[in-house]
């Protein structure tokens, strides 16, 4: 079902007579980057998932460490989506803005839906805030709002009067505030606060005081709604839980999923893993993820560079291991030189690359699919690597899996994209059960494969795999490194015939691989028709959406989604063919859309955006109506 959300403010203020509850709901928490924002959304979605909800987020916030407070660039963001119905975005226009201080008013007040709900904190609306957000005059009594519901109130005032009993300085008390909005929040939407409160006293350990006054803080917000709607302006909506499927459901982030399913995938290939990576934004988290599952034989390694993590995972890679590791954008550059010798010394290699917006440090907050080209084309020599996309948070696991598999049966290295918008989301997953899944199981080579004895490190297999070794397993001391080797022995060999057979021989794997993988589906729609939206990676939601909604309208398109991005399914050529225009939305300068006129010799046309947001349901239904126009 496409998402339907509030029509308007009724739906969230006024009497008891208000409309019945919408399907779902967009709200945006907004405020200085040290306002808690991001933990306040992070708890919000945690009730909501509670509750049976449906919901994706969209985490937006500053590259700085620390802005300076109220200005313009120190603005936090935290969206939700949540419904009672089926959710694949964060939605376009938030129906609900919490805005904590003018600067968050400012810079989110153009996304909200018109005749939506503004709540704001009126008591950090004083001249030297006004002034850091530009603001003339003061916004809540200029009548500059009229196109949407206000409610303004003191949280801050509100706030220290209801953490008084603990005895805490003011700096301190005013940290709470984000707890009195989240309670406000919980009560707006009928969720339970008792699991936010175990919450807070397992975070706040080790201070009572802060657990008491937090709790406090939070009741406070809570019991205010109580009282906004006696008074009126306010009343409370509850959105039924959607309907699902009997299981255990767990919200997940891309970077959870993602070190779900590495490790996952070595336990299918029965090997332990080494995770080999520098902190960079947004991909860091995937380190912090895997530090927590060593009981699964997971080692983990903190490089002092880009260069050195991914060379210690080729080396945990040569002595048996599955080597991974991952980075953004400028990471994967540096890597650059370490991947082609994962290439030439064709040893299995998960490579995940969590892109922003480029080039070089470019947007490290913010999100992006450009690196697309680097994935499929950005390394010296020829040197092939399998690229596979997530589509979604919880569709990480899967592409996690599939990584691993296509590197240990191929013996090669594979680049997995996901993006700041994948890594940082989150939504329900449904747990799966692991008995559904295949396993792999890895063989090395542990007898001479040749004549006489012989150890013959570049024999192929059917696949075109080479056998993997393991260092010191004896009797097969053999060569491997970054200059060309000889076609089965290993040794270095510049002739010029084995330097062309080596170079057929590891496209010619790389290109194997596409027997190995699913055809491409139709994900809704016919298998042709007047038009067809190609997507890959986070895109897929809101083109989802939109080709949906305009099904609905009794339009002809339909929507396919790419996840092996290289090599493509074989029959994906053929699949475009049979449309009459291929549209291909993309946050990128069109990338993908070149890739597939080179492959498939298809007029296929982008639909880009780079902004460093994800695109709007409404963008892309906007660039449907104009194709079929």
């Amino acid at each position: 079902m496409a998402t339907a959300t509030i029509d308007g403010p009724q739906g969230l203020t006024g009497g008891h007579d208000a409309p019945a509850a919408p399907e779902a709901v967009v709200v945006r928490f907004a405020g200085d980057s040290g306002d808690g924002m991001q933990l306040t959304g992070g708890q919000f979605t945690l009730s909501t998932a509670l509750a049976g909800n449906d919901l994706s987020t969209f985490p937006d916030f500053p590259a700085e460490i620390r802005a300076p407070q109220g200005t313009l660039f120190g603005v936090s963001a935290f969206q939700i989506n949540f419904g009672s119905t089926e959710i694949e975005t964060a939605g376009d226009q938030p129906d609900v803005l919490i805005a904590m201080n003018p600067a968050a008013l400012k810079v989110n007040l153009d996304a909200l839906k018109v005749g939506g709900l503004i709540i704001a904190d009126s008591g950090e609306f004083n001249k030297r805030n006004l002034e850091k957000a530009k603001y003339d005059a003061n916004p809540l009594e200029d009548g500059s709002l009229e196109r949407w519901q206000l409610l303004s109130f003191d949280i801050s005032a509100l706030t220290l009067q209801a953490v008084k009993p603990f005895g805490l300085g003011n700096k301190e008390a005013l940290r709470c505030k984000n707890m009195w909005t989240l309670g406000l929040a919980l009560w707006m939407f009928d969720r339970d606060r008792a699991p936010l409160i175990e919450w807070l006293r397992g975070k706040f350990i080790k201070n009572h005081v802060l657990a008491d006054a937090n709790i406090a803080a939070l009741n406070a917000g809570h019991a205010y709604g109580e009282t906004a709607e006696l008074a009126g302006p306010l009343r409370q909506t509850h959105i039924p839980a959607v309907a699902s499927e009997p299981g255990l459901y767990r919200t997940v982030t891309g970077a959870e999923s993602i070190s779900y399913g590495l490790v996952a995938g070595a336990q299918l290939a029965e090997l332990p893993m080494f995770f080999g990576g520098y902190p960079i934004t947004p991909a860091s988290s995937i380190l912090h993820n895997l530090v927590k599952l060593k009981e699964f034989g997971v080692t983990t390694f903190q490089a002092e560079d880009e260069i050195a993590a991914i060379c210690s995972a080729i080396g945990a890679a040569y002595a048996g291991h599955l080597g991974v590791t991952s980075s953004s954008g400028p990471g994967i550059a540096l890597k650059t030189e370490a991947m082609g010798l994962a290439v030439m010394t064709e040893l299995p290699l998960v490579i995940v690359n969590s892109q922003r917006g480029g080039p070089s440090t470019g947007l490290p907050t913010k999100t992006e699919q450009s690196d697309l080209y680097q994935a499929v084309y950005g390394r010296n020599g020829d040197a092939p690597i399998p690229v596979i996309a997530a589509r979604s948070p919880g569709d990480a696991f899967d592409c996690a899996i599939e990584a691993v598999r296509v590197a240990v049966h191929y013996m090669t290295p594979v680049i997995l994209l996901t993006d700041g918008y994948i890594a940082n989301a989150a939504e329900p997953w449904k747990v799966p059960d692991p008995s559904t899944y295949t396993p792999f199981p890895v063989t090395f080579l542990e007898q001479p494969n040749g004549p006489d004895g012989q150890v013959l490190p570049y024999a192929r297999n059917d696949k075109g795999a080479r056998p993997w070794i393991k260092a010191g397993t004896p009797g097969l001391m053999h060569r491997i490194g970054g200059i060309e080797k000889n076609p089965l022995t290993g040794n270095i060999d510049y002739a010029p015939a084995s330097h062309q057979i080596m170079t057929d021989a590891r496209k010619a794997k790389i290109d194997g691989i596409a027997k190995s993988i699913p055809p491409q589906d139709v994900t809704l729609g016919e298998a042709g028709g007047k038009l067809v939206l190609v997507g890959w990676g986070s895109t897929f939601g809101a083109i989802h959406q939109a080709v949906r909604r305009a099904r609905k309208r009794g339009l002809d398109v339909s929507h396919v989604h790419v996840r092996h991005i290289w090599p493509m399914p074989e029959n994906l050529g053929d699949l475009l063919r049979g449309y009459e225009k291929v549209l291909v939305p993309e946050m990128n300068t069109g990338q993908f859309k070149t890739v597939l006129r080179d492959q498939f010799l298809i007029d296929a046309r982008p639909l880009t955006k780079t902004s460093g947001q994800p695109f709007t349901i409404a963008e892309i239904e906007a660039a449907i109506d104009a194709a079929l126009a």
